[in-house]
């Protein structure tokens, strides 16, 4: 009976341990210094809507296209569903180039990884207008990133729960 509460205690310990999150490092050959899978997919985000921010430009629609695989799905709770990167980008340059301006909300960024595909983004966006410069959309979004042949690829973007921003955003 002693030996059976032992294990018990054991068991009821081991659930409590923290398991170590994955990072992009683990599909990489041990010893290769590489940024974690956070910091990589913060950095795409953050170079993603740089180009989306300065998007007026062709130049910078290009490169943003250069983000997104060109069967991309982006599912848009207002806006529809485009199947295809044009379409997206052509979406973008209508409603969104040289009008508003994307900024993730900070500490909203949250990262998971899929195994032999890359990762998942979401976290919290607000829109801001470029002519008046006032913050009054938000939405929530699901990037899912696809890692292949050291290329990062957008292919699944979700954007819904768009509403207006808190206050004091």
């Amino acid at each position: 009976m002693n030996r059976f509460l032992v294990v018990i205690a054991v068991v009821s310990t081991l659930a409590f341990l923290p398991i170590p999150a994955a990072s992009a490092s683990d599909s990489k050959p041990a010893g290769a210094a590489t940024p974690t899978l956070f910091t990589t997919v913060a950095e795409l985000d953050e170079a993603v809507f740089t180009t989306f921010n300065q998007c007026a430009s062709a130049a910078q629609l290009e490169k943003h296209a250069g983000y997104f695989a060109t069967d991309v799905e982006f599912y848009h709770d207002t806006g529809g569903v485009t199947w295809t990167r044009e379409a997206m980008l052509a979406n973008t340059a209508k409603y969104a180039c040289g009008k508003i301006r994307r900024e993730l909300v900070a500490g909203s960024l949250k990262v998971f990884p899929i195994k032999d595909h890359g990762a998942i983004a979401q976290g919290v966006h607000r829109f801001c207008q470029l002519d008046s410069g006032k913050c009054e959309g938000m939405a929530d979004f699901v990037m899912v990133w696809r890692h292949q042949d050291d290329q990062w690829l957008v292919t699944r973007v979700l954007s819904y729960g768009h509403r207006p921003a808190s206050t004091g955003t």
